[in-house]
């Protein structure tokens, strides 16, 4: 599975602290801010409900609107790249997330870069729930509400969650399946919102001429408590082209499996041989560096990157 010896890749930055971070006693929050803030990033810690998320924002954007003047990009329509940073108990979580942390911290630094201007980056807190816990205790749900009162509630966002494996694509359409068995009033809008972020990553694959694609339902994410907040998102994963593409054939021979993984039935042993591989991993001990692709990350920062350009 991809460079499994080998460490240099973490050499790169923003690389660099990448092992300490997912080492079995990190303090991830402490370690994230202490790099963010060598990395000479914009950024700001934002305390919801318990939860702390951090905010990156371009060169020069006031980051502190207490001192004056209103939260950026209010009532406008920015891209906004998240990535939970929080990780499952017992987990080295290098897969699930800390990848996708590290290749937006690239991105930010590519965007500060080539000044790109219209863009947030939000490492969000309390992605993973304990048991008996509901999508309301989500970090993404109290946030989504946040944004929303911060007049961002037309922000284009995308969700990268396990992106550290794998050559292929994944865009999620768990949304459209949650959103389906809701009948509430303005999930029309909500609708209309998937399919042009959905629409848009599909162009920015094509423009970058990214063969490796599937649309598919995936695990459970921020994205559900995003939606539950009021705010629809595009969650982006990968997967390995020799797990990608039996999925897809498993999807067409069985529709009903979207229902059985999205509803969290993949603790079913029947059901759980058949998810690939890669997502077997997630949330367990097996999540390890070993299994990590680095040689496909730099695709998906130049995905992120794209998605920003317009």
């Amino acid at each position: 599975m991809g460079q499994k010896a080998d460490r240099n890749w973490a050499k790169e930055s923003p690389y660099e602290v990448f092992f300490d971070f997912i080492a079995p006693d990190a303090d991830r929050f402490t370690i994230l801010s202490l790099h963010i803030e060598k990395l000479g990033l914009n950024s700001v810690v934002i305390p919801i409900e318990g939860n702390s998320h951090f905010f990156i924002f371009p060169k020069g954007k006031n980051i502190k609107p207490s001192t004056g003047g209103s939260f950026p990009f209010r009532k406008q329509s920015p891209v906004i790249l998240t990535a939970h940073y929080d990780r499952a108990p017992g987990s080295p979580g290098a897969n699930d997330n800390s990848a996708a942390v590290f290749q937006l911290l690239k991105t930010a630094l590519r965007l500060g870069e080539q000044r790109f201007d219209n863009w947030i980056i939000i490492f969000t807190d309390k992605e993973e729930l304990q048991t008996g816990e509901g999508i309301q205790k989500q970090g993404s749900y109290s946030l989504a509400k946040k944004l929303r009162g911060l007049g961002l509630s037309n922000a284009r966002i995308f969700n990268f969650d396990a992106c550290g494996t794998g050559d292929t694509f994944v865009f999620s359409s768990t949304v459209d399946y949650l959103l389906k068995k809701n009948k509430r009033s303005g999930f029309l809008r909500a609708s209309q919102t998937i399919t042009n972020l959905r629409e848009k990553a599909l162009n920015t694959a094509r423009f970058l001429r990214f063969k490796k694609i599937l649309l598919a339902p995936t695990p459970f994410s921020d994205d559900a408590g995003f939606l539950q907040g009021g705010i629809p998102v595009q969650t982006i994963t990968m997967l390995p082209a020799n797990e990608a593409a039996p999925f897809e054939l498993l999807l067409c021979d069985k529709p009903d499996f979207a229902d059985l993984l999205i509803s969290g039935s993949m603790h079913n042993s029947t059901v759980r041989e058949l998810i690939p591989e890669t997502w077997r991993c997630l949330n367990s001990p097996a999540d390890t560096h070993l299994r990590l692709t680095p040689e496909y990350y730099e695709q998906i920062v130049r995905f992120a990157l794209e998605l920003c350009r317009g």
